[in-house]
């Protein structure tokens, strides 16, 4: 089978297409031929040698990725609730060596739901590790309720424009910041309030917030520090488990965590209802085809993609 092997940590042109032999089965896992897979910032990070480079340093082949949808191709023989045939998608054993950059990948069972019939194989692809990200921070860490004030960062983004989405499923007021050009796309996404970032500095602007989703990092912790309620929350996803969000939100009497999305097939499950209802949309800005990796990481690496880079395989 062919897929995107990582030759060396790098640059893109590292990332070379290659014939290697089809995986190995276990008992609890799934074979599942990839239609299409995400490529996320994790992705660019780790191909650069940070991120998750140190825990996957040793694998050989080193195949990065992590988001796929595909149909169910073989099952192991402990897994019950797949069958051949089957079209699914999740997010690969995030955060080990998920070996997505590829046609064919063995998938533990749990880390998968079936992908629902309105969305196409791109979309699903789109709406895993971003969309748990979204999904994990505001559910599992800051339990997000309604008629909470939610700020959420780079809203016009991966994980944001989920965020805007999930945050208003939730029943929560939502505040998204982007640039000028995205206002109109944060708010499509069913945002209440839109902050142009580049205009104006948005802790000067927002009023008071219970939960922030910090997805850049930086100085914009403390801004973000600025705009929370006394007993509010911040969730920084980019700080990795850096205990200094913690350590400023707590000096302000707030709650700071930091997170890492963890493969989940019962939350890909709630993320499938409200795919499957209409409540929840990915936005795909671009696609590549599989021999077109390094486009795809070229783009990822611009910082400002709107919604998702998908790669069809």
């Amino acid at each position: 089978m062919q897929a995107i092997v990582l030759s060396d940590f790098g640059g893109v042109e590292n990332l070379l297409l290659t014939e290697i032999p089809h995986p190995v089965l276990a008992d609890d896992e799934v074979l599942v031929q990839v239609k299409a897979v995400s490529v996320n910032p994790v992705d660019i990070k780790t191909r650069n040698g940070k991120a998750l480079a140190g825990r996957l340093e040793k694998e050989n082949p080193l195949i990065l990725g992590w988001d796929i949808a595909g149909v169910v191709k073989e099952t192991g023989s402990k897994v019950g609730h797949f069958s051949p045939g089957d079209e699914v998608f999740g997010m690969v054993n995030f955060p080990g060596h998920g070996k997505a950059y590829a046609e064919y990948v063995a998938v533990p069972a749990s880390h998968l739901a079936l992908k629902p019939a309105n969305i196409d194989f791109a979309e699903a692809a789109a709406g895993t590790l971003a969309a748990l990200t979204a999904w994990q921070a505001m559910v599992r860490h800051a339990k997000v309720t309604a008629g909470d004030r939610v700020l959420i960062h780079a809203a016009a983004g991966g994980v944001g424009h989920f965020a805007v989405q999930i945050a208003k499923q939730l029943g929560a007021y939502v505040i998204g910041t982007s640039s000028a050009k995205n206002r109109e796309f944060v708010l499509s996404l069913g945002a209440d309030e839109h902050v142009d970032y580049q205009a104006q500095a948005f802790e000067s602007v927002v009023k008071p917030v219970d939960f922030v989703l910090d997805t850049i990092g930086g100085d914009y912790i403390d801004r973000s520090l600025e705009t929370l309620k006394t007993d509010g929350t911040i969730v920084s996803i980019v700080s990795g488990m850096n205990e200094q969000v913690s350590e400023k939100a707590r000096a302000r009497g707030i709650k700071g965590l930091t997170m890492l999305v963890e493969s989940s097939g019962d939350d890909m499950k709630w993320l499938a209802d409200w795919f499957e209802k209409g409540q929840l949309k990915a936005h795909v800005s671009h696609t590549y085809p599989l021999n077109q990796m390094a486009d795809a990481h070229r783009q990822v690496e611009t910082g400002h993609t709107v919604g998702k880079v998908v790669v069809n395989v």
